[in-house]
């Protein structure tokens, strides 16, 4: 049997999973110092429960440190490679700053190897700067977005999405989320110019069934084909209904017409939430 190299087998990899940002990558391995091992817990909590179902069976994969913060102020960095993380849906780029530490950030759509970027209420608006939002014009595109000043961002990280500023009022910026949420966020809290890259994520062909097993996704077998002591569909001579006037979750609970969640608590900031689909 053929041994394939690294570079073979991650080419093989990105026209399995990745899209059509796979050009722009780099093939290399990571850099070990923003690297670490990553423990699997297959769905289960502190006491081995399965607590979400269907997961559990990838790849063994090292985590990748990502800069979320973007606190180097003042501080030119170089972009010196786009590298693949099979920890998330969007590519990385690895950025040498001129003080000589190395960190990873989003790939942002445009962006390319040696383009420089910064961050700080200084710097320019332009593709891959953080700034706060004070210092962001209304209508600009924006990414990787703090809830809380100092601690990171936590919104719009995801392949493709981006986020506008809406409006400003006081000491606070409404911003229109990829689900249409309209939301109030702190203007001295940062954001990254741009959209977040690999666009065509969705479009991807994974090709066969154990792409799927290696990103930890195990199969879902329909309730009505089990057995009735496994789920209230199931059981039955042939093809049949699943005999109740509702459907059902496993346990029982109403799965279609019926609320099963209490009020939702009611958050100052959401001006609207998403549209139901």
């Amino acid at each position: 049997m053929a041994i394939l190299s690294y570079e073979s087998t991650l080419d093989i990899q990105k026209q399995t999973i990745l899209s059509c940002d796979a050009e722009s990558l780099k093939l290399k391995k990571p850099c070990k110092k923003l690297t670490f091992g990553k423990k699997s817990i297959n769905g289960r909590n502190n006491t081995g429960t399965i607590t979400s179902r269907h997961r559990g069976g990838a790849h063994k994969r090292l985590y990748r440190k990502i800069d979320f913060r973007r606190d180097k102020f003042n501080i030119d960095g170089r972009i010196a490679s786009i590298e693949y993380d099979p920890n998330r849906n969007a590519s990385i780029c690895l950025v040498n700053y001129i003080d000589g530490e190395k960190r990873y950030i989003l790939y942002v759509r445009g962006i390319k190897v040696g383009d420089n970027i910064t961050s700080g209420p200084d710097a320019s608006i332009s593709v891959g700067n953080a700034l706060p939002l004070t210092k962001i014009p209304l209508g600009t595109t924006i990414h990787n977005i703090e809830l809380k000043s100092g601690k990171g961002g936590q919104l719009v990280r995801a392949a493709g999405e981006a986020a506008k500023v809406v409006a400003k009022e006081g000491r606070l910026a409404t911003l229109r989320l990829p689900s249409s949420e309209l939301r109030l966020v702190s203007q001295d809290c940062l954001a990254s110019i741009g959209r977040v890259g690999n666009i065509d994520f969705n479009n991807k062909n994974l090709k066969k069934a154990g792409s799927k097993r290696w990103l930890g996704k195990r199969p879902t077998v329909r309730g009505s084909a089990m057995n009735p002591v496994d789920h209230p569909h199931g059981g039955g001579e042939g093809r049949t209904s699943i005999g109740r006037k509702r459907p059902s979750t496993p346990w029982g609970h109403a799965a279609l017409g019926k609320k099963n969640h209490g009020k939702k608590c009611r958050n100052p900031l959401i001006l609207r939430r998403r549209r139901s689909t």
